[in-house]
């Protein structure tokens, strides 16, 4: 299966991001299928940089974008955001039913 991805990159304590296709089973900074742009954390505001026309290719192929991606392509406006509660939430340690 096709994801897309951060790929990091940059030094030590200071991040720049890649968004990727790549292989759901490679390594985070592994061998990717495509560049499709970028994200810089440290600019303000965060800098997002994609090339639309590939992202809804490989959208409408079928690659699913990981739940950071997804949360960045819908502030450029290519996605719907759809935030993720946990079925923890708002429940105590001690009160939570173990995962069957």
């Amino acid at each position: 299966m096709v994801k897309i991805r951060l790929k990091r990159k940059g030094r030590k304590k200071k991040p720049l991001y890649r968004i990727v296709i790549i292989e759901d089973s490679n390594q985070r900074d592994g061998i990717t299928v495509e560049d499709i742009g970028t994200y810089n954390p440290h600019t303000e505001p965060a800098t997002i940089s994609v090339k639309e026309d590939r992202v809804k290719y490989w959208i409408s192929v079928g690659a699913e974008p990981s739940n950071t991606v997804n949360r960045l392509l819908a502030t450029v406006g290519l996605t719907e955001h759809v935030p993720l509660a946990s079925s923890n939430q708002k429940v105590s340690k001690k009160d939570r039913k173990p995962a069957e």
